[in-house]
């Protein structure tokens, strides 16, 4: 789904947006544990048994990490650095296609950057005249 946001639709869609985003991590943090798992098997020169049951577990929970990610991302936000938790809304300012930004930590979107800037180029959205639907 392609949705413009303003300061106002992004912030009202926050609640859900850090929901969906905290179980992206939630799934990337069982997908690395399984990894580390499926790398000890295979030092410990295990039975091919063990290797593949975990190995289709690591599978699963890589599966199920790429489908959170879809889930949010079909609301129209990009995930920018699931690391740093970057996260931007697609809006305009004036008739210029411009990124609302959050990062995790934050409490409300209060920032916007350039479609060829990142977060270094953030700027506050109080400085900056009105964003538009």
């Amino acid at each position: 789904m392609f949705t413009l946001y303003t300061p106002l639709t992004a912030n009202k869609a926050l609640p859900e947006v850090k929901r969906l985003f905290s179980n992206i991590l939630m799934h990337k943090k069982q997908a690395v544990t399984l990894q580390e798992k499926v790398e000890l098997i295979i030092q410990s020169g295990s039975q091919f048994e063990a290797f593949i049951k975990k190995k289709q577990e690591l599978n699963a929970a890589v599966s199920s990490y790429y489908k959170a990610i879809e889930q949010l991302e079909a609301s129209g936000v990009v995930i920018k650095d699931v690391e740093q938790g970057l996260l931007d809304f697609p809006s305009k300012r004036f008739n210029e296609e411009v990124w609302l930004c959050w990062k995790v930590g934050e409490n409300e979107i209060k920032f916007w950057h350039a479609k060829d800037e990142g977060f270094i180029g953030r700027k506050p959205l109080e400085s900056t005249g009105k964003i538009e639907p």
